[in-house]
C-alpha cells in the first residue's frame, strides 16, 4: 500500500468517526459521542469555559447539552473537509443542530468545527477540537442565524 493508499484510507476512518458522532448526537448515545478522544484532548467549545481538558469535561458538556432537548435531535454536518497523514489528521465543517429545548424553545444553528486527530495505537483519537460561531462586531452578540 502506497503513502497515498494510506492517507486515503485515514481520510475514510476520520469521516467514520465523524458520522458515529453524528449518528450518536441524534440517538443520545453518551458513550457512542464520546468514543474516539484522547485522555487529554483539548476542547474551544461555543459556550463557557474558554477551555477545558479531559475526556472527562467531553462526556460532562455532552450530557449538559443533550439533557437540554426534548424530542428529537437533528444533526447535520455539511462541507467536510479532512486532511490526513500517517498519524496525524484534521477535519473542518459547518455543523447544525435542529432541537427543541426544554421549555418549548426552538434552537437551529450552525457553528464552525475543527477536530484534530492523532493515531495512538492504531486508533483515530481526538486530541483538540474547536467549535465557534461568528458575532456581529457592532452588537457583539453571536451570529446564531447565519446559514451556510
Amino acid at each position: 500500500m502506497t503513502t497515498t493508499d494510506n492517507r486515503t484510507t485515514a481520510e475514510d476512518l476520520i469521516r467514520n468517526v465523524i458520522d458515529d458522532w453524528a449518528k450518536a448526537i441524534r440517538a443520545r448515545d453518551l458513550d457512542k459521542m464520546t468514543s474516539n478522544y484522547a485522555p487529554n484532548v483539548l476542547s474551544f467549545d461555543v459556550v463557557e469555559p474558554l477551555q477545558s481538558v479531559g475526556v472527562g469535561a467531553i462526556r460532562e458538556r455532552a450530557e449538559e447539552w443533550i439533557s437540554s432537548f426534548v424530542g428529537p435531535i437533528g444533526y447535520e454536518i455539511r462541507d467536510l473537509s479532512v486532511t490526513a497523514g500517517d498519524d496525524v489528521a484534521f477535519c473542518h465543517s459547518l455543523n447544525r443542530v435542529s432541537a427543541t429545548r426544554i421549555g418549548g424553545h426552538k434552537l437551529d444553528m450552525w457553528w464552525r468545527a475543527t477536530v484534530c486527530f492523532q493515531k495512538r495505537g492504531g486508533q483515530w483519537l481526538a486530541t483538540h477540537q474547536h467549535n465557534s460561531v461568528p458575532f456581529d462586531v457592532q452588537s457583539g452578540k453571536a451570529s446564531l442565524d447565519i446559514r451556510p
